[in-house]
């Protein structure tokens, strides 16, 4: 019995652990979000603070090319494969001259509903379950 043991829990744990590639994975959004509305507010000739203001501080910033500016952003959904957009902005003498970049996916409203799935709730906000039970002071 003493030999049987061992190689029952061995078996046990494997069959235990290869289950755990069933698990639910959410999906990932990291780096910038920005709306094509914000972007399309972008002019040539912008100062850097004008820049910040509109879509705030840059992912990346080179200390080699301080002249260029990159947006980065990344969605991994269900564990796929992992995408990839950049939107770089180029100035010359502190003024915006050049946009582009790949940031927008075919359907960007698709993106920005699904990053409003992980909206963080704030202790001062009502939660929907909350107006059922009275809602709070």
């Amino acid at each position: 019995m003493k030999c049987l043991t061992r190689p029952l829990c061995v078996l046990g744990l494997t069959v235990a652990l290869s289950g755990c590639g069933a698990i639910y994975r959410p999906d990932v959004q990291q780096g910038s979000l920005l709306s094509k509305t914000t972007v399309d507010q972008l002019k040539p000739g912008m100062s850097k603070r004008q820049v910040t203001l509109l879509l705030g501080t840059p992912s990346v910033t080179s200390p080699f090319e301080s002249d260029r500016w990159d947006y980065v952003s990344s969605i991994q959904r269900r564990g796929g494969k992992i995408k990839t957009k950049n939107l770089s902005l180029t100035f010359e003498n502190d003024a915006l001259a050049k946009i582009e970049g790949d940031y927008f996916p075919e359907d960007p409203a698709q993106l920005i509903k699904d990053a409003k799935k992980y909206r963080v709730e704030f202790p001062d906000e009502k939660r929907p379950d909350d107006k059922k039970q009275g809602g709070r002071g």
